[in-house]
């Protein structure tokens, strides 16, 4: 398959995550966590925006509020605030916070990481150790859902690094990341009362013989036939999987090593557009492009709409 990647006109990010695609105002939303930044990427302007979470000094994901206009859920340590942007200003207000988790004070270092609305609306958030040198050091994080008026629900525990997941409908399942387990997994899920089912399976692993591979898997979406779009922090490629064998479909080059996240984008969603970081886990800071923003483009596939979510 031909495809082309594409550097956007965007300032390199620490660590760029969790991009939302907007298709009313057709958009990318997107996170610098360690500079405490949302940014909006618009395809009519082809230009880039950003703007400081009042104090925070990390945010974790971004997601537009349905029904409110220019009011985002943001992840700010073990809490979601409720932030209010026009996407353009420089700085962006907290108006308030939804709610907390782990107020326990084993969970103090403890911090949200990536999130997404379901199909309905809901809001699905994991939770990981803050990284003090070893990624697999540690299993204190969790995923929660949140249902109408803020009820919070503990999903799974034991987790290491909540990261990427996805949803198929037509299927009823819902896919799952948890970083240091070196794999996705796949989980019935009920749409109506958004419930998971049962304990899941593993869609694929990505270790090696058992071992670790030189990347972990992080952020992920779903194209419309139902294909995973798996990105790897650590192996410069976004992995196209197809769920029903585990096998990897096509595997995406791009031209740095710590890719984040990925999304479907564009007028007819049929842009992937993925996210990375230059702040290494040594401390030391990658070389450019590391931190860009790309768009693939000739995948010869679309994405879904995503959700904003309902709080």
């Amino acid at each position: 398959m031909s495809y082309k990647v594409e550097k956007l006109p965007t300032a390199p990010a620490h660590i760029g995550e969790g991009p939302h695609w907007d298709i009313e105002t057709q958009s990318l939303y997107f996170i610098d966590a360690y500079r405490g930044m949302i940014r909006r990427y618009s395809y009519d302007e082809k230009r880039e925006y950003a703007a400081k979470v009042g104090k925070e000094n990390v945010v974790s994901f971004i997601i537009p509020v349905d029904g409110a206009r220019n009011k985002f859920a943001v992840g700010v340590g073990r809490r979601v605030a409720i932030v209010a942007w026009d996407g353009k200003s420089p700085t962006a207000e907290v108006e308030r916070i939804a709610f907390e988790v782990e107020t326990d004070n084993k969970y103090q270092l403890n911090r949200f990481n990536d999130a997404k609305a379901d199909p309905k609306g809901r809001l699905f958030a994991g939770t990981m150790r803050e990284i003090d040198g070893d990624l697999f050091g540690y299993r204190l994080g969790a995923l929660y859902s949140v249902g109408e008026g803020l009820t919070v629900t503990k999903l799974r525990s034991n987790i290491g690094l909540s990261n990427g997941m996805t949803w198929n409908e037509a299927k009823e399942k819902m896919y799952y990341i948890d970083s240091t387990d070196l794999n996705v997994r796949e989980f019935r899920y009920n749409f109506e009362e958004g419930k998971i089912l049962d304990d899941g399976c593993i869609t694929i692993d990505f270790s090696e013989d058992g071992k670790r591979p030189n990347f972990v898997p992080d952020g992920m979406t779903i194209d419309s036939d139902g294909f995973l779009y798996v990105a790897g922090f650590g192996a410069s490629k976004v992995f196209k999987v197809n769920p029903d064998n585990g096998k990897v479909e096509l595997s995406i080059e791009l031209p740095c090593e710590q890719i984040t996240s990925c999304a479907f984008g564009g007028p007819n969603l049929d842009i992937l557009y993925v996210t990375s970081g230059y702040m290494g886990r040594d401390g030391k800071d990658k070389p450019a492009p590391a931190g860009a923003t790309f768009q693939v483009t000739g995948l010869q596939a679309k994405g879904l709409p995503m959700a904003k979510v309902k709080l």
